[in-house]
């Protein structure tokens, strides 16, 4: 048996799974698909990925059955789980934004705020949180667990409300259902195990892994740009035109006359800047995706 150490990373099941994968293998680890086993494996012989539903991942990195992990800000509130938290990650399944978890009526109700809910029924996945979120305004409700499909018991009758998660809310607007208050808002959190992360070794693996999944994050929706740029038109005609990250990169080309110019921008500006640049001078633009952008 081998004595060569190992961290054990827990990953997301569900919703979360395949920008996880995805995010995965942009910081250069790339995670193995298994259609029966929740054990994967990487391409790094010193990581095992073990894949847990996000809303229990939490409670296996506070026990030390993770090392660390991948998961929801709301389900670590959810589970009061005594991790370290290691970064704050704003992705999501379809946005890079946080999500809400959003206390929501039909639209026909009479609530117009949370207090108009005194005595009521809410249903919810986030028990615990939305318990909290209505003893802090002091308003008595019962609340219910949810599984699955919450929208639609707004119009059960006897509930007065739900507390459903949303990035959109086109899934709300879909169920004419009407927002009446937030409850929290939640991005996805690298968590580690706190014995996990006072040993040397897997604190350094945990950072490592951090520093490169946030440089993944920051590479989405960036493209890098080259270009070659006559002297004569750089600083009049193209840099005002270049949203750049700080300031392009710029080479003399043998020709002394030519600049080679490197750029960071976003990829939504490309499509219009492109043929800005080729009119204002620029000529061997080559435009390229990006895996990884460390700050």
């Amino acid at each position: 048996m081998s004595d060569q150490p190992v961290l054990k990373l827990g990953l997301p099941k569900g919703s979360l799974e395949r920008a996880t994968f995805d995010l995965m293998a942009r910081a250069g680890y790339d995670v193995q698909e298994a259609a029966r086993s929740d054990i994967r494996h990487t391409s790094d012989p010193d990581l095992s990925v073990i894949m847990f539903r996000a809303q229990e991942l939490s409670r296996y990195v506070d026990d030390g059955v993770l090392d660390a992990g991948l998961t929801g800000k709301d389900w670590i509130a959810e589970n009061r789980s005594r991790v370290h938290v290691v970064r704050d990650f704003i992705y999501s399944k379809a946005h890079m934004v946080p999500v809400r978890w959003v206390l929501a009526v039909a639209e026909e109700s009479p609530v117009k705020r949370p207090e108009d809910l005194a005595g009521g029924l809410v249903a919810t996945e986030l028990v615990s949180v939305t318990k909290r979120y209505f003893k802090d305004l002091g308003v008595p409700v019962k609340v219910e667990n949810s599984w699955g499909s919450t929208e639609i018991k707004a119009r059960f009758p006897g509930v007065g409300a739900i507390v459903d998660v949303t990035e959109t809310g086109s899934t709300l607007r879909a169920n004419r259902l009407r927002e009446v208050g937030t409850v929290m808002e939640s991005n996805t959190q690298f968590i580690a195990n706190r014995e996990a992360w006072n040993d040397a070794w897997k604190r350094d693996r945990i950072e490592n892994l951090a520093l490169l999944l946030q440089g993944a994050i920051e590479a989405r929706g960036m493209v890098g740009l080259k270009m070659n740029v006559p002297r004569a038109a750089w600083e009049k005609n193209i840099l005002p035109l270049l949203p750049a990250e700080r300031s392009p990169t710029i080479s003399p080309l043998a020709e002394t006359d030519w600049y080679a110019v490197e750029v960071l921008l976003p990829a939504a500006t490309e499509r219009e800047l492109v043929p800005r640049l080729k009119k204002a001078g620029a000529t061997g633009i080559i435009v390229y995706p990006l895996n990884k952008v460390i700050h």
